[in-house]
């Protein structure tokens, strides 16, 4: 049992690390990248409207 906790540990604080990481780099990246900027906030956009039908399809 110990050890398959300590598994789990183990690679929850990997995927942490590893996040981290690519979020350093991508806030990195938007700041010196307008056009990067854009095009990231059209997607969210573009899947926010997405989440919003779906929920609106389960809702009726």
């Amino acid at each position: 049992m110990y050890k398959e906790t300590m598994g789990f540990v183990r690679g929850i604080g990997t995927g942490m690390v590893a996040g981290i990481a690519v979020a350093s780099m991508g806030t990195r990246m938007m700041k010196n990248n307008r056009k990067l900027r854009r095009n990231a906030n059209k997607a969210m956009h573009a899947v926010n409207g997405m989440f919003d039908d779906v929920q609106g399809m389960f809702k009726q």
